[in-house]
């Protein structure tokens, strides 16, 4: 007889584990019923510290080899400052219990800092101090948990994804057969020659053929519907009525109605009809997987990063996207940039803040020949360094989907999990209340009534229609180059009131200005100072000006410091520049010209001038602000007001434009507009505006060819589709509309469902088929309707 975890539920297949006199299916449920019976976490710890012991109390040396540093420096993520990030493939991962514990291994072990699991993967990517705790022992630590990382040729790849779980195409599959077999063996009971009178053949053997039937039945009971059972037995274990629990009942009901059935000779029983029901359900099942590995948008670089690195060749520089990066290429990482590869440091002296990977905001310093991981970022001037590893993709997308970055929870996920859970408990309901009806009008009709309600009811398609709708809205905006980072992000921006623009490099076209030079002549030396200093630069107008002067810009830099909002300064060649605003350089110039920007150059002190920059602003802004008319503009520029006049000029004339906006604020500016009700878009350039951007309900970065990537926004636009903003914050709108009335869809298959199952009018069969048909008829409207209202948007991309 097969046994069940006493934790989880789930039937034990291999050897059993008992402990306090009772059943578990692995080690890992066994240690969480022990955490739980302790209370605490942490005197969990205390009582297991001798955690690299085995049972006879000798050492285990099992993972020793993890220490040795070739090994090492292959299997973790990143190792710097003390603090290591690994990834172990743990194949034994198999319930929510598992996520819980592993996720809490903080707690247990205060060596730990963080632990993250990714259940569809089977991974758990952990956060720890290895100056207290080392990877070999990390290893045991987890296996005496219970759970054995697996740890080979195969999982040192990180390029070669976790083996797939097939359990429910072998599920289906034996559904399937014994479907068709039952329904073979099942045709003499519907079968009648010469009229009344049975063929006495199919007559006097049908005991074999009802017996044979049950038979076929048992492993479609006790094998094909078991996901069935264990979530519906988790969720009511603790204390949660899933979807799962009525579709179980309906499986439980029908076989142990046919078995009576068949028992006492009664009738052929129903087992036609629960192996055809497991069969479409498990087949509606397989096609909800497939729909959500599709809607997982495990996204690469190539999706969403419009962003590139500059690559030095022969001494200049070429801009290349992060797709085309190879190992052995050597790149230049300007202050506040984010490193995109594993690499080595050839040139200068970096501080790397690798707060995007531990969370932790410190400035480590690295001399060359030193490794830096990526996701690290660099403060100070910039550095040269060359590429050891591919860019990993994954690894770029976690740092950008840190829970440091992360807004509120979606309302719409949180509203359709409390309306699944409400629909459960009324479809019960009104399955008891059915039940008693029949009872005592029609009992015969009992059983179809209570199956045909529990399975129809299903609420998949709800669950499925807000993900799909907004999944598909996010490969439009990719497609018109706009790249969000989260679902949620499109559901925020049909809420928006207000929206804030940056200036410079947001409204204005930083390549396409005109740089003129007013003050006392700079020598071609000065020059070179000048652009040594500004080549560390990533902002807009640093960069505009590093294009503009066609001098050498190879000289010996020190003391870099870039002043966000105000300037840059550094010892050049063993002199003092400083490039930045009027204050910062302690200019004395007065005149404000209209349409222009200014950089100021101030050499050992002295003052010698400014570059003046005449703005070119974007092509079709001006349209693009009447068709943002129905919300409340802003401009916050850390410029000065000489632009003012223009400004006012082309926005509505109740918006608001403010100057001379430091970083601080612009991020107290928009922090003001939420704490009056409003909801804020913020679009700026990602550098200056990364407070305010994570500050904002929805901040978007724009991009040009090269551009610093702040983990903070919600979104990259790319500058190409900078007049596209309305039709995007339009199709937002629409979205949601498209997701009220998939829910309408929803809701209405499952009311004219019920309304027929209720009645009698509906076989469980037919119930079964019409489950899938519900998502399916769901997944076309959204599908249909994203792709129709993207054809009939007029994109004006050109």
């Amino acid at each position: 007889m097969e046994e069940n975890c006493f934790h989880c539920g789930q039937r034990i297949e291999e050897e059993v584990i008992q402990f306090d006199e009772k059943d578990f299916c692995c080690q890992g449920c066994k240690t969480v019923y022990e955490i739980l019976n302790v209370n605490n976490l942490k005197d969990y710890y205390d009582l297991n510290r001798n955690a690299g012991l085995r049972p006879d109390g000798k050492s285990n040396h099992q993972f020793d080899f993890l220490n040795t540093k070739e090994i090492f420096d292959k299997v973790v993520d990143f190792s710097d400052d003390g603090v290591t990030v690994v990834s172990f493939y743990v194949p034994v991962m198999h319930c929510t219990s598992c996520v819980w514990l592993l996720e809490s291994l903080n707690t247990i072990n205060p060596n730990i800092i963080s632990s993250n699991v990714n259940f569809t993967q089977k991974t758990v990517q952990v956060t720890y101090r290895d100056a207290e705790l080392k990877l070999g022992d990390l290893a045991r630590f987890i296996t005496n948990l219970g759970y054995k990382p697996s740890i080979n040729l195969k999982t040192l790849d990180k390029k070669k994804k976790s083996k797939v779980d097939r359990s429910l195409v072998s599920k289906l599959v034996i559904a399937g057969f014994c479907f068709g077999n039952i329904m073979l063996l099942s045709f003499p009971e519907y079968v009648e020659v010469f009229g009344d009178v049975k063929e006495q053949w199919l007559d006097q053997n049908k005991g074999y053929f009802r017996w044979t039937m049950f038979a076929l039945a048992l492993p479609v009971f006790f094998y094909s519907s078991t996901d069935y059972f264990v979530s519906a037995w988790q969720g009511l274990k603790n204390k949660y009525i899933n979807i799962d629990v009525p579709i179980a009942l309906g499986i439980i009901v029908i076989m142990f109605k046919s078995t009576y059935d068949i028992i006492f000779d009664i009738s052929p029983g129903y087992f036609d009809t629960l192996a055809m029901l497991l069969f479409l359900m498990l087949t509606g099942k397989w096609f909800q997987q497939q729909t959500m590995q599709a809607l997982a948008f495990d996204r690469d670089y190539k999706s969403f990063y419009p962003i590139a690195v500059a690559k030095l060749e022969n001494g200049y520089e070429q801009p290349i996207l992060l797709a085309d990066l190879k190992k052995g290429d050597r790149i230049l990482i300007r202050n506040e940039e984010i490193i995109p590869a594993d690499a080595i440091l050839m040139k200068g002296e970096a501080m790397i803040d690798n707060s995007f990977v531990t969370g932790e905001s410190r400035l480590i310093p690295k001399k060359a020949g030193d490794k830096i991981f990526a996701g690290g970022k660099q403060s100070g001037h910039a550095i040269e360094l060359e590429i050891i590893s591919d860019v990993n993709q994954s690894y770029l997308t976690q740092l950008w989907n840190n829970d440091a970055f992360q807004k509120e929870e979606s309302e719409l996920n949180a509203l359709t999990n409390k309306i699944s859970h409400y629909f459960t408990l009324i479809i019960l309901i009104i399955t008891a209340i059915s039940a008693v009806y029949w009872y005592f009008h029609d009992s015969s009709k009992i059983l179809e009534v209570v199956t045909s309600i529990l399975i129809i009811a299903c609420p998949c398609a709800l669950g499925l229609s807000s993900p799909f709708i907004l999944g598909h809205m996010m490969r439009i905006f990719g497609n018109k180059k706009f790249y969000v980072k989260n679902t949620s992000t499109v559901e925020r921006m049909e809420k928006i009131t207000d929206v804030v623009f940056d200036k410079t490099g947001t409204i204005t076209e930083s390549d396409e200005a005109q740089v003129q030079y007013e003050g006392k002549e700079l020598s071609e030396y000065q020059k070179q100072l000048v652009k040594a200093l500004i080549r560390n630069s990533n902002h807009p107008l640093s960069r505009t000006l590093y294009k503009k002067l066609n001098v050498d810009d190879h000289l010996p830099i020190n003391n870099y410091e870039e002043i966000i909002g105000k300037g840059q300064q550094a010892e050049v060649d063993g002199h003092k520049i400083k490039v930045g605003s009027r204050s910062f350089v302690n200019a004395i110039f007065n005149e404000n010209i209209l349409n222009q920007s200014q950089v100021f150059i101030a050499i050992d002190e002295e003052v010698f001038g400014k570059f003046v920059y005449t703005n070119r602003y974007r092509k079709g802004l001006d349209r693009l602000l009447k068709e943002l008319d129905i919300y409340q503009l802003h401009v916050l520029s850390g410029d000065n007001d000489s632009e003012k006049e223009y400004l006012e000029s082309i926005f509505p004339q109740n918006a608001k434009l403010i100057f001379n906006q430091s970083p601080t604020d612009k991020l107290e500016y928009i922090k003001q507009l939420e704490q009056d009700g409003r909801k804020v878009m913020m679009l700026g350039d990602g550098l200056n505006d990364a407070g305010a951007l994570k500050q904002s309900t929805v901040g978007i970065s724009i991009s040009e060819d090269i551009n610093s990537f702040s983990p903070s926004c919600d979104g990259i636009l790319d500058a190409k589709s900078f007049k596209a903003i309305p039709n995007f914050l339009k199709l937002s709108k629409t979205t949601m509309k498209f997701v009220k009335i998939a829910f309408f869809i929803s809701f209405l298959y499952n009311i004219v469902g019920l309304s027929f199952a209720v009645s009698g009018y509906l076989q469980p069969v037919v119930a079964a088929i019409l489950m899938p048909i519900s998502s399916i008829s769901v997944l076309i409207f959204a599908t249909a309707s994203t792709r129709i209202v993207d054809k009939l948007t007029k994109w004006n991309l050109d």
